[in-house]
């Protein structure tokens, strides 16, 4: 009875939600294909469509067939449900594609991210599940109703719909943001009827913390509140209404035997004891344990004589306590949260002052803990633009970060830390991918960084898997955006080269064009034409055809033939027409071009018609040159000093893609930008940013002897290949050096005195 009561109500939940997605994925398909580009895009389109109506009330039916089944077969063994369709195995030794990777991957992401949103009332379901099917409680992977479960039933409808791997994609982005939006509610309303049904009744999680060994955690002997709790070593358990005084309280499947419910409840404990141990790891590595060792010689160097929280007369407020605190001030997240550690710290001694009445002090290591976190967020701070998009999640994340550092010094000192790879994710989507102006990817980044913050915030509780699950979403994204950054970087190279190569070879007819005319002076006209119309003629042909063409060697002859001609030797019959040809090529046609042809091959200049010279002219001027707007002129090229011919010649040796650092201010603020490419010809350079765009405003920085005089000068330096570190590690190493130089200030200080 009560096994039909669970599967009719999962079934009946998962099986509406799949109707409205369903529904939406209809009516994206329609969307599709009416604006696909070709016949043959809109009928695939249009097939999956017909298929989706021809086979929905089918797919409903296996789709809720699948669920009642995983909720009946309660006692299949663990791991059944645990990989999505389609998954590699070990025995299955094939090849896998590349789209199938892409569905497995999607698929775990999507059950990684509702398992952290439902992590909680999972727990508890697993136990109570695992009661029903008489076995040790289920892992949030291997739940029949887990978000993993329900992703390979909903795998199974995206197959039956279409074959394309793009439409399967998308229907998962939608069973993600539509379908599973509810989960959580299903989960509770499945544990409340169980509950009702005496399975595990008021089974709840108390969270009770490990007190870590430290004499010198508090002062003076301890209060009331502050009394120790039991520990999970010692025997808790989770707690049940009434389950001390009523062992034997039935279920709805019967009296469960001691042992079953022992089996249970220290499953649940060991649950729980994993989770409210430090659950980063410690600092167990010589390397870590001397960074420490260095951090608090630092620290006491830079504060001597100064015992933080020594006083006997005042609380040491413990760090579980502490860290309750905090826990209050996260869940209390709103437009008054404070936005530094310090005020932060001042807060919370604050109210600690006013329940207690009296005055309290972080215990030293605390103190010191909140010092070091206060560094580090300065700095990151100062090296984001303020009141920036990403700065406002930062604010927002220091929190639960500073709880992560509290309970886990190993922050500031592992880089594999999940709460530090989360804050440099944040801090590098800030800096480099989130710009000023609102494009639409930036957009959906912004959301994406608000969603991340938001999920911390709201479920991080002492578990390192709410920090890891967050940045293996973020960096997802991340990763993507890296790799547009690389395609429009190619795109962006390819053109620089082509304006490069359009410039040689405009400077290179123009050489052409000089040496035909040689010392004798030409007519101010035929000078215009050949400056303008004859030498893009001239530029094109050797674009197209390179310089020892057949082709290339002809226009140049022609070339001569026409300063010849103005010479007073007689023209070739066939040379006008075939200058007029050739002023096609360049966009003029019909009576244009014949009329330069004309200018081009007039042996008298000064017999000509000013007025229609003139109106020649004119068109000429308001006509777009070959590659005028892509090519802006070079700036003058002045002698280098010493010191600048050496930088110059360093820079033509570096790598395209090398790093360069540049100065933009007074205050000594800094960006990075790529040098992408630059022509060891003409002496440009493409400077990128992390996105792959082309840096648009580059005054003083267009060509390598610029940038060689802004190396020479301090305001420039090349970024060294190793030295490629993140925002929060440059930040961090930024932090220390202030620490140096306060201990060294300190230590000057006293030999003063």
């Amino acid at each position: 009875m009560l096994l039909s009561q669970l599967q009719s109500l999962v079934a009946e939940e998962l099986t509406r939600e799949l109707a409205r997605l369903l529904e939406t994925i209809e009516r994206d398909l329609h969307l599709q294909a009416s604006q696909a580009r070709g016949a043959a895009a809109q009928s695939e389109w249009l097939s999956a469509v017909e298929a989706l109506r021809a086979n929905r009330d089918r797919l409903l039916a296996d789709f809720s067939a699948d669920v009642s089944a995983a909720v009946a077969n309660l006692q299949a063994p663990s791991g059944a449900h645990s990989e999505p369709e389609g998954a590699a195995t070990a025995d299955s030794l094939r090849l896998v594609k590349h789209t199938e990777i892409a569905e497995i991957n999607a698929l775990t992401a999507i059950s990684r991210r509702h398992e952290a949103r439902a992590r909680l009332p999972m727990l508890l379901l697993c136990h109570r599940m695992a009661v029903l099917g008489g076995r040790p409680a289920f892992a949030a992977t291997d739940l029949p109703v887990g978000p993993r479960a329900v992703g390979t039933m909903v795998a199974r409808v995206a197959a039956s719909i279409s074959g394309e791997v793009e439409t399967r994609l998308h229907l998962y982005k939608l069973f993600d943001r539509q379908m599973m939006t509810g989960y959580p509610s299903l989960v509770e309303a499945m544990n409340t009827l169980l509950d009702k049904a005496n399975v595990l009744p008021g089974l709840e999680f108390v969270p009770t913390r490990v007190r870590r060994d430290n004499g010198a955690r508090r002062a003076g002997p301890p209060t009331p509140e502050s009394a120790p709790e039991t520990t999970l070593e010692e025997g808790a358990r989770p707690t049940t209404a009434n389950a001390d005084n009523d062992p034997d309280r039935t279920t709805g499947t019967g009296n469960p035997s001691p042992g079953a419910f022992q089996q249970v409840s220290g499953r649940f404990d060991e649950d729980r004891s994993h989770r409210h141990q430090p659950t980063f790891g410690t600092v167990d590595t010589a390397s870590e344990m001397q960074a420490l060792a260095e951090l608090q010689e630092l620290l006491a160097a830079a504060r001597p004589g100064v015992a933080l929280g020594s006083a006997a007369t005042t609380d040491i407020l413990a760090t579980d306590e502490l860290d309750a605190s905090l826990g209050e001030l996260q869940s209390a997240e709103g437009a008054t949260a404070p936005c530094n550690p310090a005020q932060v710290r001042h807060e919370l001694l604050e109210h600690h002052r006013q329940a207690r009445g009296r005055v309290a002090h972080l215990a030293a290591h605390d103190e010191e803990t909140f010092e070091l976190f206060g560094l580090l967020y300065s700095e990151v701070g100062r090296q984001l633009r303020q009141g920036s998009r990403a700065a406002a999640q930062l604010e927002r994340l220091q929190v639960p970060l500073l709880r992560v550092a509290l309970q886990d010094r190993g922050f500031f000192v592992r880089k594999q830390h999940p709460a530090r790879q989360l804050l440099e994710s944040i801090a590098e989507a800030g800096s480099q991918w989130l710009e000023d102006s609102e494009s639409a990817s930036d957009a959906r980044l912004d959301d994406l960084l608000h969603e991340t913050v938001s999920h911390v915030v709201d479920h991080y509780d002492g578990e390192a898997e709410v920090f890891a699950a967050a940045q293996e979403t973020l960096a997802a994204q991340l990763e993507a955006l890296e790799r547009k950054a690389e395609a429009a970087q190619r795109r962006q190279i390819e053109a620089a080269r082509g304006r490069d190569k359009l410039e040689r070879a405009k400077q290179q007819a123009a050489s052409a064009i000089k040496d035909a005319i040689g010392d004798a002076a030409v007519p101010r006209f035929l000078a215009t034409l050949l400056e303008q119309a004859w030498t893009d003629v001239l530029s094109l042909v050797l674009l197209r055809h390179g310089e020892d063409s057949p082709e290339w060697r002809d226009h140049v002859e022609a070339t001569s033939r026409i300063i010849a001609a103005n010479r007073g030797e007689p023209a070739p019959e066939a040379l006008q027409p075939r200058v007029t040809e050739a002023l096609g090529l360049v966009g003029y046609q019909g009576d244009e071009a014949g009329a330069i042809a004309g200018r081009l091959l007039a042996a008298d200049d000064d017999a000509d018609d000013p007025a229609s010279r003139t109106e020649l002219a004119l068109k000429l001027k308001a006509r777009a040159r070959l590659g005028a707007n892509e090519i802006p002129p070079l700036p003058a090229l002045e002698p280098r000093s010493a010191r600048e011919e050496e930088c110059f010649g360093h820079l033509r040796s570096v790598a395209f893609g090398t790093t360069i650092e540049f100065t933009i201010n007074r205050n000594g603020d800094s960006v990075r930008q790529r040098l992408a490419w630059f022509s060891p010809t003409t002496g440009r350079v493409l400077l990128l940013n992390h996105r792959g765009q082309r840096i648009e405003d580059q005054r003083g920085r267009e060509t390598l002897d610029q940038i060689a005089r802004l190396i020479s000068s301090g305001e420039a330096r090349i970024v060294p290949a190793d030295d490629h570190s993140s925002l929060v590690d440059r930040a961090w190493q930024s932090a220390l050096a202030r620490l140096r130089s306060f201990g060294r200030s300190s230590s000057n200080n006293g030999v003063t005195k």
